[in-house]
C-alpha cells in the first residue's frame, strides 16, 4: 500500500502584528526633525512629546489613538503618577471611549514601557471584598529599550569600521 503524504498548509505571514510594531518613517522624511549631522553625529535637539508619541501612535494612521495617548501622557507628566480615580475622570472628561483608552491606548503605552501600572490589593473589612486600585506612573523602560538597540547598532558599526580600517593597512 502506498503511504499517504499529508500536506501541511502554512498560513502566509501577514507581517508584524500592529500591537507589536513601532512606526519608523524613513530617517530623512520631511516631517521628521533632523537627529544627526552630515558626519552621522547626534544633534543636540530633543524631540517633543508629540514627536515621540508619533512613533507609537502615528497620527497619519491612528489619529484618535495619538490624540488620546498624547493628552493622557501630558496628564501623567504633570503629576508623574495618577490614581484610578484620576484616570476615570480623564476618560469621562475627555469624551473618549472607555474601550479606546483601556483596550488600545493604555495597554500599548504599558507594553512599550512608557508607563508603569501598579496595583494594590486592598480588602474592605466590612464586606471582605477585594479591590485593586491602579496607579499609573512614568517609566524610562521605553527610552532604555530603544537606547540599548541604538547603542548595540552603533557598536556593531564601529566594530565593522575599525576592522575595515585594519584591513587597509
Amino acid at each position: 500500500m502506498a503511504e499517504e503524504k499529508k500536506e501541511i498548509k502554512l498560513i502566509a505571514s501577514r507581517g508584524i502584528p500592529s500591537k507589536d510594531a513601532l512606526y519608523l518613517p524613513p530617517h530623512n522624511s520631511p516631517g521628521l526633525r533632523s537627529f544627526q549631522d552630515s558626519s552621522e553625529s547626534l544633534t543636540r535637539n530633543v524631540w517633543s512629546l508629540e514627536e515621540v508619541v508619533n512613533f507609537v501612535f502615528p497620527s497619519r494612521f491612528q489619529k484618535k489613538y495619538n490624540e488620546v495617548a498624547l493628552s493622557f501622557l501630558k496628564l501623567v507628566l504633570q503629576k508623574t503618577s495618577v490614581s484610578g480615580d484620576e484616570i476615570g475622570k480623564f476618560v469621562s472628561s475627555s469624551g473618549i471611549s472607555k474601550a479606546t483608552f483601556y483596550n488600545r491606548v493604555l495597554p500599548r503605552l504599558k507594553r512599550i514601557g512608557m508607563l508603569k501600572v501598579e496595583r494594590q490589593t486592598i480588602v474592605a473589612l466590612e464586606s471582605k471584598r477585594k479591590f485593586r486600585p491602579m496607579t499609573i506612573s512614568l517609566s524610562k523602560t521605553f527610552g532604555n529599550y530603544l537606547a540599548k538597540i541604538g547603542d548595540s547598532w552603533l557598536a556593531i558599526v564601529d566594530d565593522a569600521r575599525s576592522r575595515g580600517k585594519q584591513g587597509e593597512k
